[in-house]
């Protein structure tokens, strides 16, 4: 039997494809380091923010993120993917740049904000090249080496990130990430050719047809949108009482209720001749919102590699057994990793002695943890009982403050020194690079759905074995450890869990439902932010159990894998009928 030739790529999946590494480069360059820029102290260039906080901007940002695609498309399709890509880069290379030199948790959120639009433009538009660059002979290929681009992106910004602010400080972080953002003008005014497209019918207005379809219709979203609201609002503060955020809570259901009883009662006609407002709600596809929802409980475990893993790495886990273990295999590679800052260190120093004194050092212990989270920001961990000693010396060193403090520096440096967080996180993506092609073809002959239970289950191990380094004489072995058995479980879940998406969405509308599948990511993005947040300050902050707070993240992952296999055994049904009834209609 001939085998069939491949098709050739295009220029534009090459273009696309190289697009791709320098916009994964910026953001994970950017992202990984995140939650811990957020929560170092200005004296050390960082935004001196807290728990809380940090969950609010990881959770609420990347939400909108992954909503904007939903419109970004249908315009990109109406007035071209070069136009969209370029204006992309133009939201997202300046903002990138001014978000290192924002001081106050509104200007941050707002120019993060920016950022998000412009990924939430580029990503679709990068999709639908690939996708439209290839064919039914090559687009296997064509999106695993899409894959391959992405992670490789994904690998290199948190492998170069801690370089860069270790050596020139949190700003060039973000510097850098709107240098590579601005590299992709260049392939994208010079070397980028429109792919063949067909604009969508309808624009905006099919987009918003869609969403009824697919999700719901106004009325519901008219619940929901402002449940969601009401329970950001309430994180962040701007409600401070519970008591009240429950009556508004009661108010707008019991609301919601009386209005569909009294649309229900309204003569009978075709739903889509009614105006909105004599809608009663209704769900778009029952088994796809079903699944979306608790698929969200996939991401919120998820994300917390992102949000919660490199605050939890900074305040509870000693990783200075892989940083002799590095210097062991290659001196040069140790001092390029786990290098620190003399110079900010030793100010640092300083700058602690002359706000503490010794009285504070020997009558708090709040004191001292302080400082040692402070000297932890800058990756060395030194233990308590010699920060007091240390200190007091310091004290008591009048003009030979800051030799003394460049001593303890030096000293510090060479025996306490860690490795950077985000560095740890570089792993995940080195192992997909690695072995994404051939755990692909090992699931390949098993169902999706069980396949991804499986792999929601690894990434729960993988929380909780994460969750027990805090203490641990092997801590840092103990973290990598459990980062490659959570990319094993990413590597395993995530694929399958768009296969899922593609079994059963009607043929003729699967794009459709591929891109709504995006919304859990957004939801468990907000989610995952605002649990982070709540959880870390209660649990690991003011009880001192971080142990706890991964238990309850590992718990989630085991109660979605629960959710999945009931979702099998019940509604597994409804969406074969609606398979069959699309079967029927085509051959009709």
């Amino acid at each position: 039997m001939k085998k069939t030739a491949i098709t050739p790529f295009p220029s534009a999946f090459y273009v696309a494809n190289t697009m791709e590494i320098f916009e994964r480069l910026a953001w994970y360059g950017m992202y990984t380091l995140l939650a811990s820029y957020i929560m170092t102290p200005h004296s050390q260039g960082g935004l001196g923010l807290g728990n809380t906080e940090r969950g609010l901007i990881m959770g609420v940002v990347p939400f909108f993120l992954y909503l904007f695609p939903v419109i970004s498309g249908a315009l990109a399709d109406r007035f071209g993917y070069r136009k969209m890509f370029l204006l992309s880069f133009v939201l997202m290379a300046p903002s990138y740049y001014f978000l290192g030199y924002a001081t106050s948790l509104g200007s941050f959120i707002s120019i993060f904000m920016l950022i998000a639009l412009g990924a939430g433009i580029f990503k679709p538009v990068v999709i639908a090249t690939i996708s439209r660059s290839t064919d039914h002979t090559n687009r296997g290929l064509g999106f695993g080496i899409f894959y391959m681009m992405v992670n490789i992106g994904g690998f290199l910004g948190p492998f170069l990130a801690p370089i860069i602010q270790k050596n020139y400080g949190w700003q060039w972080v973000f510097t850098f990430a709107a240098i590579w953002i601005a590299i992709n003008f260049i392939p994208a005014l010079f070397f980028y050719k429109e792919p063949v497209r067909h604009a969508k019918s309808g624009g905006i207005k099919q987009v918003f047809k869609e969403m009824q379809e697919v999700l719901g219709n106004s009325r519901l979203a008219l619940l929901v949108v402002p449940l969601l609201v009401l329970l950001v609002a309430f994180y962040a503060g701007i409600i401070s009482s519970g008591e009240v955020t429950s009556v508004v809570a009661f108010v707008l259901i019991a609301t919601a209720i009386i209005w569909d009883i009294w649309a229900r009662k309204l003569p009978k006609t075709d739903i889509h001749e009614k105006p909105w407002y004599q809608q009663a709600m209704q769900v778009g596809n029952k088994a796809f919102m079903v699944y979306l929802l608790i698929i969200t409980g996939f991401w919120v475990v998820y994300l917390q590699i992102f949000i919660t893993l490199p605050v939890y790495i900074r305040d509870f886990v000693d990783t200075s057994d892989l940083v002799r273990l590095l210097h062991s295999i290659s001196p040069w590679l140790h001092e390029t990793l786990t290098s620190v800052n003399l110079d900010a260190l030793t100010n640092e120093i300083v700058r602690l002695s002359q706000q503490y004194n010794n009285q504070d050092l020997q009558a708090s212990v709040a004191t001292v943890k302080e400082i040692a989270s402070t000297l932890a920001a800058l990756d060395i961990r030194v233990p308590q009982n010699e920060l007091v000693t240390a200190f007091t010396a310091l004290a008591q060193s009048g003009e030979q403050l800051n030799a003394n403090s460049a001593t303890f520096a030096a000293q510090w440096a060479t025996d306490y020194r860690q490795i950077n967080p985000a560095t740890l996180l570089s792993i995940d993506f080195l192992m997909i690079i690695l072995f994404q092609v051939l755990i692909s073809r090992f699931i390949q002959r098993y169902k999706a759905l069980p396949t991804l239970i499986a792999g929601t289950a690894i990434l729960s191990v993988a929380m909780f074995l994460g969750g027990l380094a805090s203490g641990v004489l092997f801590g840092g072995l103990m973290i990598a450890v459990s980062v490659i058995i959570f990319a094993v479980g990413e590597m395993t879940a995530s694929p399958k869990s768009q296969e899922y998406v593609a079994s059963f969405a009607p043929a003729d509308k699967a794009a459709m439902f591929m891109g709504y599948y995006f919304v859990s990511m957004a939801l468990g993005n907000l989610f995952a932010g605002l649990l982070s947040g709540w959880l870390y300050q209660s649990l690991a902050v003011n009880l001192a159990n971080p142990t706890l707070m991964w238990t309850i993240i590992a718990l989630l992952g085991i109660v979605t894998c629960c959710a999945l296999y009931i979702f099998n055994r019940t509604l597994v049904a409804d969406i074969e009928q609606q398979q069959l009834q699309q079967a029927q209609v085509s051959q009709s």
